[in-house]
């Protein structure tokens, strides 16, 4: 059934990387498209109803056009609020299983949504890191830039670094998450000359979410 489904990546933790994803899921919605999320590894869970969760992937099932098993949305859930092929020592990540997960959701709603988990690069297990999951589920990558000191850098190797994965880039999107940065707007600018992929929206610094405001800043 899956019409189109979306890599989720950002420039670091906390990039902005969840709010996007609900953003985009709010966006195809009001597009009449049916959507759903998977956050397939999470750190620092909790445990729920006799199962460790996490808050991300809890907002992700929770903001889906149907209900989704959890166990779907998020197949790796970590205690540890560590790296994943840290916290998960004991259960390693099984990209095989994520993608027979995935696929299993490709058959549910028009449009997939994958949140990675930390950057590009951050190791799932001892041999693969976000990189190779993206490469798994073969799904076109939207970067997360958190618009913060230092986000030139960290975009323009990210964007590179997918580029070199031989991945397709949609694009990306601004979140400012400094409510003090200087200059922001030139840093802005500054990254749409520089990296050669769309910007998609700009998300203006939010204390608390506003899923349905962010998802009207977005434009695919």
């Amino acid at each position: 059934m899956m019409e189109k489904g979306y890599f989720i990546t950002g420039t670091d933790t906390n990039a902005g990387k969840t709010w996007a994803t609900i953003a985009l899921m709010h966006y195809f919605k009001m597009q009449d498209k049916s959507v759903i999320g998977m956050k397939p590894v999470a750190s620092g869970c909790f445990m729920m109803d006799g199962r460790l969760k996490n808050d991300d992937a809890l907002l992700i099932q929770r903001n889906a056009s149907l209900q989704i098993d959890y166990d779907l949305v998020n197949p790796y859930a970590y205690q540890l609020p560590v790296s994943p092929h840290i916290a998960g020592i004991n259960n390693p990540v099984n990209l095989a299983n994520i993608v027979g997960k995935f696929n299993d959701l490709k058959g549910l709603a028009e449009i997939v949504l994958v949140e990675g988990a930390g950057g590009w690069y951050a190791p799932l297990n001892d041999r693969e890191a976000i990189s190779d999951l993206a490469k798994a589920l073969a799904l076109p990558v939207i970067l997360v830039v958190a618009i913060r000191l230092g986000c030139i850098n960290h975009a323009k190797l990210t964007c590179e670094a997918i580029h070199h994965s031989g991945i397709a880039c949609a694009g990306w999107i601004a979140v400012c998450t400094d409510p003090d940065m200087l200059s922001r707007d030139e840093n802005i600018e500054t990254l749409k000359t520089a990296l050669n992929v769309p910007l998609l929206g700009v998300f203006p610094y939010l204390a608390n979410a506003n899923f349905g405001f962010l998802a009207e800043q977005l434009t695919l």
